[in-house]
């Protein structure tokens, strides 16, 4: 998995609420788990931007209501830092769905803008966004 090129910081806990903000059938979601995360031993996993993660819809389609799928956070609400000095935040926190392990999304496009970092480490993700920020 390729780096991100920004100093990311702590956005949501285990446990927030998201909006899925792809056309995948979801609405809101709740952040279960992380993949791959690392922390020091004793304190509670952290999700940033870009960041892989089991989630469990708790609004939208019926059929998908209590199901658990995988999913890329794309926007969070606590501002971190690129680069080149900018800082970024969006107006709220959300994740587009995944169907499979190979990073494929489950929805055909997404709704708002993504972030440029989750841009480089998911180009399929990249492909059905409207605009990237």
């Amino acid at each position: 998995m390729k780096g991100v090129a920004a100093r990311l910081t702590k956005g949501l806990n285990l446990g927030s609420e998201a909006l899925a903000s792809d056309n995948s059938g979801a609405r809101i979601v709740r952040i279960v788990g992380l993949k791959w995360g690392k922390v020091k031993r004793g304190r509670q996993q952290y999700v940033k931007i870009g960041d892989l993660v089991k989630i469990s819809v708790r609004k939208g389609d019926p059929k998908m209501k209590g199901e658990v799928f995988d999913a890329v956070v794309i926007r969070q609400v606590k501002p971190f830092r690129r680069n080149t000095g900018e800082r970024v935040a969006f107006m709220d926190n959300a994740v587009a769905l995944l169907k499979d392990e190979k990073g494929n999304p489950k929805g055909t496009q997404i709704k708002g803008p993504i972030a440029k970092e989750v841009a480089e480490r998911y180009p399929f993700i990249a492909k059905i966004a409207k605009f990237i920020l």
